[in-house]
C-alpha cells in the first residue's frame, strides 16, 4: 500500500471521538445511505440470528436493523467509544432488558474493523455503512469479515469511491505534494478483492449524491462534524498560510452553480455471500470467476 495513503487510526479515533456529539445532526448522509441499503434487503432473502454493525456510528443503521429483524442479536462495533456513549442512551437499561420479551439485544464492542474481535463463524448478516473506506487494508478487512460470518452468511456494505470530494480535491491542485484528500478505492477493485478473499456472488453499484453548501468553509465544517477530514498519516498540518487557503477558495469557487458550491459523493454498494466451497476429488476448492460479470461461482 501507498504510504501516502495510511490512515492514522489514533487520529481517527480521536477524530470520532470529538465529532460523537453533534454527529446525528451532520450525518444526513450516513442516514441516507442506510435507508439506501436497507432498501436493498428487499430484494435479498436472508435472515440472520446475529449481525454485525461493523462501524455502527451512533446505532442509527443497527436500530433500523433490529426492526427489521425482530428476533436477530446485534453487535454494535465502533472504533470511538463515544459513539457508544452517544448510541446507548436510545437503548432500554440493562434492567429493563433483564424482563423484556424483546429478543435483539444489542450489545456494544469497541474495536477496528480491520481486527474483528468476534470469534469464527458467528455472525449471520455483517453489514457495513460507509465505514470501509477508513481502512488500511481491505484485503484484511475481508478476510476478517470471511472469518465471522457462518456458512450462507451476506456481507453488506457502502463506501466512498474515488471520485468522493473531486471539488475538494481539484482545489486543492498546485498547492504542494501532500494529499488533502483520503484515498478511495474502486468499485472494480474491491469487487475483485472480495472474490479473492472468498466472498460469492459479488454484486456491485455505485451512484452520486451531492450536497450544497453556500461557501467553503461550510463544506469544511460539515467534514470535520462527521469525521470526515483528512486523517492521512503524513498529512500537512495546516494549510500554506493565507495566500495558500485564499487559492483553494478561488479554486473551489469555480464550482459554483445556481449561488452554492457542491460536495460531491460517490456512493459503493455491495453485497457477496459466503458459500460452502465445492471441492473436486482432491479436496480442492474449485472456484468459477466471470470477470465480466463480476460474480463467483464456488
Amino acid at each position: 500500500m501507498n504510504s501516502d495513503h495510511i490512515l492514522n487510526k489514533r487520529q481517527l479515533r480521536n477524530s470520532f471521538e470529538r465529532a460523537s456529539v453533534g454527529y446525528d445532526e451532520a450525518s444526513m448522509l450516513q442516514r441516507e445511505v442506510s435507508d439506501r441499503m436497507l432498501s436493498r434487503l428487499d430484494y435479498i432473502k436472508c435472515i440472520p440470528r446475529m449481525i454485525l454493525d461493523a462501524g455502527s456510528g451512533t446505532g442509527y443503521g443497527g436500530r433500523k436493523l433490529a426492526n427489521r429483524y425482530p428476533d436477530a442479536g446485534i453487535i454494535a462495533l465502533d472504533l470511538a467509544l463515544a459513539m457508544h456513549c452517544q448510541a446507548r442512551p436510545t437503548a432500554p437499561s440493562w434492567w429493563k432488558q433483564m424482563f423484556s420479551t424483546q429478543k435483539n439485544i444489542t450489545n456494544y464492542v469497541c474495536g477496528d474493523i480491520e481486527q474483528l474481535p468476534i470469534r469464527d463463524s458467528s455472525i449471520g448478516m455483517v453489514w457495513s455503512n460507509l465505514s470501509l473506506q477508513w481502512c488500511n487494508n481491505i484485503e484484511q478487512t475481508f478476510s476478517e469479515m470471511h472469518r465471522v460470518l457462518q456458512p450462507e452468511g451476506l456481507l453488506m456494505f457502502s463506501t466512498f469511491g474515488p471520485d468522493t470530494l473531486h471539488e475538494l480535491r481539484q482545489a486543492f491542485l498546485g498547492m504542494d505534494d501532500n494529499s488533502h484528500v483520503n484515498h478511495f478505492i474502486d468499485m472494480h477493485d474491491i469487487g475483485d478483492i472480495l472474490v479473492h478473499n472468498g466472498f460469492s456472488m459479488p454484486v456491485m453499484d455505485m451512484e452520486y449524491i451531492t450536497l450544497t453548501y453556500d461557501d467553503v468553509i461550510s463544506v469544511m465544517r460539515d467534514l470535520k462534524a462527521m469525521g470526515a477530514h483528512n486523517v492521512l498519516q503524513d498529512r500537512k498540518r495546516g494549510l500554506t498560510g493565507k495566500v495558500g487557503w485564499g487559492k483553494v477558495l478561488n479554486n473551489y469557487e469555480a464550482f459554483r452553480k445556481d449561488g452554492k458550491l457542491p460536495a460531491t459523493f460517490e456512493l459503493v454498494y455491495g453485497h457477496a455471500w459466503k458459500l460452502e466451497s465445492k471441492k473436486n476429488i482432491d479436496d480442492q476448492k474449485i472456484i468459477e470467476f466471470d470477470p465480466k460479470a463480476r460474480v463467483v461461482r464456488a
